[in-house]
């Protein structure tokens, strides 16, 4: 699967709350030079439920 972005979340062995989840995504959007996809993922994230949210959170970073 190709990411929107080459930006690297680890997610493995951390909170898999979804707002953390959502924040450290956003964040690494964010460091890495893509404010405006931080906006998009958030909208597109927050618009179903958690298996959503993760499958969104794959689209947009590679999570490890």
């Amino acid at each position: 699967m190709m990411t929107k972005t080459n930006v690297k979340v680890k997610l493995v062995g951390t909170d898999g709350n979804a707002f953390s989840i959502l924040g450290k995504v956003s964040k690494a959007l964010k460091a890495g030079g893509h404010p405006d996809l931080a906006k998009e993922f958030m909208k597109e994230a927050m618009s179903g439920d958690y298996n959503h949210l993760l499958q969104t959170a794959m689209t947009y970073v590679e999570i490890s």
